[in-house]
């Protein structure tokens, strides 16, 4: 069964915004109904933003306020939610034209939901440039105000499976460089301490 963009954000704004049992938001977002109500009690994703589902497209108000009538109905996704299959070629990624205006609105949802994407990351997953990225970052684009963040899989700039790992792919460097950064540190602790006892040394002999 097809599960929403971002099933747990999307449950966080479910149970905060609606009446849905339980069940049904768990149902809808392919969790399980004890996670949901964990997220209800505050136990998970407190520092997570919700999504909204009929913002988004994922579903419409009519369909979340018939399932709240009935605590037996369970929600549906809207057929114009399930992206498009995109398939990789060799070569640079080739957008549509109608697509191509979406991009700047994709890179500012990435740069701030997911800071540790490398420009070269976000140019290779949407198909962009280095400078365009950039100036969204400074907010120096020139289409600044009329910018609005929104997930680069809800326009059909890439797949979900090609957003994960991206972002797999930046946490792993990350968990790679934290040792090698402790350990360095921890000689450079260990380099000033013995200087230390030998300047002590020579001013205390014992």
């Amino acid at each position: 069964m097809a599960t929403p963009l971002m099933p747990k954000a999307t449950a966080v704004w479910l149970v905060q915004n609606t009446a849905l049992t339980f069940d049904q938001i768990a149902d809808f977002c392919g969790l399980h109904q004890l996670e949901v109500q964990a997220i209800a009690d505050g136990e998970v994703a407190l520092q997570m933003q919700g999504l909204d589902p009929v913002g988004n497209g994922q579903t419409t108000a009519e369909e979340i306020e018939r399932c709240q009538k009935d605590p037996e109905a369970r929600l549906t996704l809207a057929a114009t939610a399930v992206p498009e299959v995109m398939f990789k070629h060799r070569g640079p990624r080739y957008t549509p034209i109608a697509k191509r205006q979406d991009k700047p609105d994709a890179i500012s949802w990435l740069t701030k939901n997911h800071p540790e994407l490398t420009d070269a990351q976000i140019s290779k997953l949407i198909g962009t440039t280095k400078p365009t990225i950039a100036a969204i970052r400074e907010r120096s684009h020139w289409n600044s105000p009329n910018i609005k963040p929104r997930h680069p899989v809800s326009i059909g700039l890439c797949t979900m499976a090609e957003l994960d790992a991206a972002i797999a792919r930046a946490n792993r460097g990350k968990k790679v460089a934290a040792p090698v950064e402790e350990a360095a540190e921890e000689r450079r602790r260990k380099t000033t301490t013995a200087r230390r006892r030998a300047t002590e040394s020579v001013y205390w002999p014992r």
